[in-house]
């Protein structure tokens, strides 16, 4: 028996198999882009190909994440929440605190010794602390965004990041390099900025060790 899991997620769709073992047959990640029931397919697809499967061989299939109800073939829906306490828990089972950092938003969720959700937050402020913060920040740096925990690491001297808005820090951002600021230094400030807006949310929700990081920030 194969079970497969589509993540819709506002940048990226991922699609995962399990098979009756729980063991993960193949595993799927495309651009979302404004398709959401095609970026569905298309991962899909692709995870179906990589296990060297058919589609009918999948006997249960559920959709997650914000594009979850766009799932065409989709049995079941369930929060990215839920799914992100099941799975989190079942890898790393000492788990009781998990950080998801997405593309649009944050969450800090706290889960129980059974993986159920026990509270969550999530940022409050369009996309601040983001994976869209950040690649607001490369693209103004002319960075990639491989490239932005190598160079803040070099810092000597973080700056003081004040804006938490993805508009306004390219602007804020623009002014420090404008004063001939080091660009590792305004990075690493950057960093900072979202580490205090997640440790604000973890401590929203209690934080619990062990810690869990998730989402495609944490690659």
């Amino acid at each position: 028996m194969l079970v497969a899991g589509v993540d819709v997620g506002s940048t990226c769709t991922k699609a995962a198999l399990l098979d009756e073992n729980k063991r993960v047959r193949g595993f799927s990640l495309v651009d979302t882009g404004a398709n959401v029931v095609r970026a569905a397919e298309r991962a899909f697809h692709a995870v179906v190909k990589e296990a060297g499967v058919e589609g009918w061989d999948i006997s249960f299939t559920v959709g997650t994440g914000y594009g979850r109800y766009r799932v065409p073939f989709g049995d079941l829906q369930v929060t990215e929440i839920s799914c992100h306490a099941k799975g989190a828990c079942f890898l790393f089972p000492r788990t009781r605190t998990i950080l998801d950092m997405g593309g649009q938003d944050t969450k800090a969720i706290r889960v129980s010794d059974d993986a159920e959700v026990k509270d969550f937050s999530m940022n409050d402020k369009c996309a601040a602390g983001t994976g869209r913060f950040l690649s607001a920040a490369a693209q103004v740096l002319g960075l990639q965004l491989e490239e932005l925990g190598a160079v803040a690491g070099e810092s000597k001297k973080p700056l003081k990041i004040t804006n938490v808005c993805t508009v306004f820090v390219e602007q804020e951002i623009m002014m420090h390099l404008a004063k001939g600021c080091l660009v590792e230094d305004v990075l690493a400030g950057v960093h900072q900025a979202i580490a205090g807006r997640s440790m604000a949310l973890l401590r929203r929700v209690g934080l619990e060790e062990e810690i869990t990081f998730t989402g495609g920030v944490a690659r």
